[in-house]
């Protein structure tokens, strides 16, 4: 399933966002409709209060998602016209908007998992690799606040001149666990997205002195989306199990058209199931906690360096995709436009 956020066409300015999930890659159906329609048509659904958001969904955990496919399930004996008569439940994808598929997600960790990203952008600043990046795996906590979907304006930071994207992987965690062993982890995954975190680079270059980590260079704006891609659509491209689980997925990344990204998700050093034990250590994971893959390799201007292309400005149409997750396109607008 492709699992998103959207508003409806033609809704109020500032109204929430709702949990849909994309059907024959051009209808929105929505979650909450979905579910009451599929009840009265026959489907065998749990005596659950129908999910408004994403996060409410996934809270559900397995019995959510299950009720989700088996609604879906009940579509596939329908017409098309059956579908559009039900108030509020298809929508066309070109005429909604799309938000950030987890609006609302409670926490976001990000890793450092591309071997070649690692070195490249360390050999850029003249250092050599670091000996402990390969005993564990590390990542920082950002900004939730302020998470971007597809096609939205992301405002520029006005005090930062060296504005960068970074193209990673996500994956969202889909049932509560603590101390969770990697070998068991592929079990809490709920899906996976294409997620850009964006930088400022001269603003974390003044916080790295004090050896706190990335914290205002970081705290604009992550971008993630256009949806939610659960596993099961992404089987055959799975290599590797348990904690070896990792997937064959080419990542490009492009400005204003210029392809500057190539590399391939199968390239993480750190598989998501090691990572999702690194963060669970001592800890609760929560549903809708994401996790993100750190940079691919060429995935940045710091790594490919300022001779290939200059920092990012306002009215730059920056594109993160990856194979099957599909595409996340995001414009950067002066902060006085947002």
């Amino acid at each position: 399933m492709k699992l998103l956020t959207y508003v409806p066409s033609g809704a109020a300015a500032g109204s929430e966002g709702r949990a849909g999930v994309l059907h024959n890659e051009t209808t929105i159906l929505d979650i909450e409709a979905l579910l009451g329609w599929a009840a009265r048509n026959g489907a065998s659904l749990p005596l659950r209060p129908a999910p408004v958001t994403l996060l409410q969904l996934l809270r559900q955990e397995r019995e959510g998602m299950d009720a989700v496919r088996a609604a879906l399930a009940t579509t596939e004996r329908a017409r098309p016209e059956d579908l559009r008569e039900e108030s509020g439940l298809a929508h066309d994808l070109a005429a909604v908007s799309l938000r950030a598929p987890l609006p609302d997600a409670p926490s976001f960790r990000d890793f450092y998992t591309f071997e070649q990203h690692v070195k490249s952008a360390r050999a850029r600043r003249g250092v050599g690799m670091i000996p402990e990046w390969y005993q564990i795996a590390v990542f920082y906590f950002s900004n939730t606040s302020e998470l971007y979907g597809a096609e939205e304006p992301v405002p520029y930071p006005q005090h930062s001149k060296e504005v960068d994207f970074e193209l990673e992987m996500a994956a969202v965690v889909g049932r509560e666990g603590r101390d969770l062993a990697a070998d068991e982890a592929p079990d809490y995954i709920a899906g996976y997205m294409v997620l850009n975190d964006w930088s400022a680079r001269d603003l974390w270059r003044q916080e790295q002195p004090l050896n706190m980590g990335p914290a205002k260079g970081k705290d604009f704006a992550t971008s993630i989306g256009p949806w939610l891609v659960t596993p099961d659509e992404l089987a055959d491209k799975r290599i590797g199990s348990g904690k070896d689980e990792r997937y064959d997925l080419q990542m490009t990344g492009r400005i204003n058209g210029d392809q500057l990204t190539n590399d391939n998700a199968r390239n993480m050093y750190y598989t998501f199931p090691q990572m999702m034990e690194r963060a669970s250590q001592h800890v609760r994971l929560r549903p809708g906690d994401i996790i993100g893959s750190g940079t691919c390799g060429t995935g940045c201007i710091l790594e490919l360096g300022t001779e290939r292309h200059r920092w990012l400005l306002p009215g730059d149409v920056v594109e993160m995709e990856i194979e099957r997750l599909g595409m996340l396109r995001n414009t950067l607008i002066e902060k006085k436009e947002s």
